[in-house]
């Protein structure tokens, strides 16, 4: 059985506005105990309102450093870029101070790409502050696809790098993603997911053993804290 806790919203504007309270009280306190705070965030459509709703948050943006949970192999001025949507949305208003630290690298391969960013995630102390997930409706989350060619060796949280290469013919780019290990080993762990289709999927997926099939039930059961899910029906614009 998976431990984790719903919080479910009438809408997505109440989630975002929910959840990026709690986001910031924990980067807060972080900041508080420890002196820096870290985040990880993941891309796609759903994010962007919490974004916007988390950058005006008045928390010691200058003591934060932004990261990415997966991103695309593309460099950050691409339409398709995790880094671009962070940008535009969660490094503005206040966040602009926080610090980001993105997870493309210009390299001949995914391979290589994937070598040097975990050189410099290795920078960022363990364990994250906080950890923002999304879930597609084929039950994948940050990188972990259930076709990857290597989805097994992604799904095990032993020691290793930081970030690695995925292969995944669903994915289209090649992806760099953040390790089990430093996603599951998150002080706050939350799921960010919408619509009725995405609540299906991760309902069955919870019926489901851990394993590649259901990775973000792998996530979840790997959890070093219980994980939170903030869910609210699609937006009706």
């Amino acid at each position: 059985m998976v431990d984790c806790k719903w919080h479910e919203f009438a809408s997505p504007e109440a989630l975002a506005k929910d959840l990026s309270a709690s986001v910031a009280e924990r980067l807060s306190a972080a900041v508080k105990e420890r002196g820096r705070a870290a985040i990880a965030v993941s891309g796609g459509r759903t994010p962007a309102l919490f974004f916007d709703h988390l950058s005006r948050c008045d928390i010691p943006w200058n003591k934060i450093t932004v990261i990415l949970v997966d991103e695309r192999f593309v460099p950050a001025d691409s339409p398709r870029s995790n880094a671009r949507l962070v940008a535009q949305h969660l490094l503005q208003n206040r966040a602009a101070r926080a610090a980001f630290v993105g997870l493309y690298q210009p390299a001949d391969s995914i391979t290589d790409a994937a070598g040097k960013a975990a050189g410099v995630i290795a920078g960022i102390p363990a364990p994250l502050d906080v950890v923002v997930l999304g879930m597609g409706n084929d039950r994948h989350t940050a990188s972990f696809f259930p076709d990857a060619t290597t989805i097994e060796t992604l799904l095990k949280p032993a020691e290793g790098p930081d970030v690695l290469p995925v292969s995944s013919e669903s994915a289209g780019e090649p992806r760099l993603t953040l390790s089990m290990s430093r996603i599951a080993g998150a002080r706050f762990l939350a799921l960010h997911i919408e619509g009725d289709d995405k609540r299906k999927a991760l309902e069955g997926a919870l019926t489901m053993q851990p394993g590649p099939t259901a990775p973000i039930t792998a996530v979840l059961a790997g959890a070093k804290h219980p994980a939170r899910i903030f869910w609210a029906p699609a937006s009706q614009i």
